[in-house]
């Protein structure tokens, strides 16, 4: 633990004595994912959603390992399962299992600090934004637009391959109340989150 200590100190500041020209860089990147998605319960409500691949678009910044931003755009089928939590459900146990289809998008702007190691600049995210559920194609039920704040975190690597095209891994997490899609099942008031794995390229302008 003490060594890793010392090297990430070492790698902080060598990136803070490196020049801002040679350090800095604005890109923009295109990237697709996975987004799991965890179920939550509340209110008498079971809400299961369903994993689903997406994509998304960003511009960044950095201009030192501390001052880095980012705006992204993601988007993804968001179909999800309502059903009876089968404990705490009051009036709607005996309500049937719906399957309704949704999709999600999500609007975010995000702090990047990163450090600089040749090709390599491993980053970390964290910021805030807005996740837009609303109805998808071929709905079977009244589908409500919901828009919930969202936190936003993770981590990554870019590797450049050339001057200006690199590839850039990274696991995002967006934290956020789960949508009430349905009038037929109340809103279970709890937090979900989705796991978003992703790979992609940018090109460095």
């Amino acid at each position: 633990m003490m060594i890793w200590r010392r090297a990430a100190f070492a790698a902080v500041l060598l990136a803070a004595f490196t020049p801002a020209a040679a350090y800095a860089q604005f890109d923009i990147s295109a990237s697709f994912y996975e987004a799991l998605t965890s179920a939550s319960s509340g209110v008498g409500t079971k809400q299961t959603p369903t994993n689903s691949d997406g994509g998304m678009a960003a511009a960044r910044y950095i201009r030192n390992p501390l001052v880095g931003f980012e705006l992204a755009y993601s988007y993804n089928r968001a179909n999800q399962t309502f059903a009876p939590d089968g404990t705490s459900c009051g009036y709607v146990c005996g309500g049937p299992t719906i399957a309704v289809r949704a999709r999600a998008q999500e609007i975010a702007a995000d702090w990047v600090p990163s450090v600089k190691f040749g090709n390599l600049r491993p980053f970390a995210i964290g910021g805030v934004g807005f996740f837009i559920t609303s109805p998808g194609d071929l709905v079977d039920y009244d589908v409500n637009t919901v828009v919930r704040p969202v936190f936003v975190y993770g981590a990554g690597l870019d590797w450049a391959l050339m001057k200006h095209f690199g590839v850039r891994l990274q696991y995002r997490g967006n934290l956020y109340k789960a949508p009430d899609l349905t009038a037929i099942y109340p809103a279970n008031g709890a937090f979900t989150q989705s796991a978003e794995p992703m790979g992609g390229l940018f090109y460095r302008f």
